[in-house]
């Protein structure tokens, strides 16, 4: 099999979506199992429990919202220089994505353990959960401002 740029490309697209959603699936199930665990503390805290365990979810938006950004570059005569573009900026948004979100969904667990145990912890755990966040924004950002360098 002869490696083309196009599957350069979406092997770049695969690792993007794929990397990210894996690390919001992660994220969110490290949040979920804290969550299962807190209902038999405080059950009546279910609605707090469920914002915090919604959080790494966005990650994986911005794998499929990289993906969406690309994906009009995704043509049989893609140049090899974007191809291999492609391959990187999904090698940044993947790997990134997924690292934040599973260290978010931590962060998130942990909050929501304090919760349970009766600490007034929400908005505490909001702020320490946006700084992961913010990684993977920036590797969004990344992956635009090296789609600005494509050709045309």
């Amino acid at each position: 099999m002869i490696i083309t740029p196009i599957l350069i490309a979406y092997i770049g697209i695969a690792l993007m979506v794929g990397g990210a959603g894996i690390g919001s699936s992660v994220g969110l199930t490290i949040c979920g199992n804290t969550v299962i665990g807190a209902m038999k503390k405080a059950p009546e805290k279910m609605g707090i429990y469920i914002a915090l365990s919604a959080l790494p979810s966005s990650q994986g938006l911005y794998g499929f919202v990289s993906f969406m950004l690309m994906k009009s570059f995704l043509v049989d005569s893609i140049e090899l220089l974007t191809a291999t573009g492609i391959l990187g900026a999904g090698l940044l948004v993947g790997s990134v994505c997924c690292y934040s979100a599973i260290r978010q969904g931590q962060v998130c667990a942990t909050g929501i353990a304090s919760i349970a145990a009766g600490h007034n912890a929400f908005a505490i755990t909001m702020v320490m959960a946006v700084f992961p966040e913010l990684y993977a924004i920036l590797s969004l950002v990344g992956a635009l401002l090296l789609m600005g360098t494509f050709p045309t």
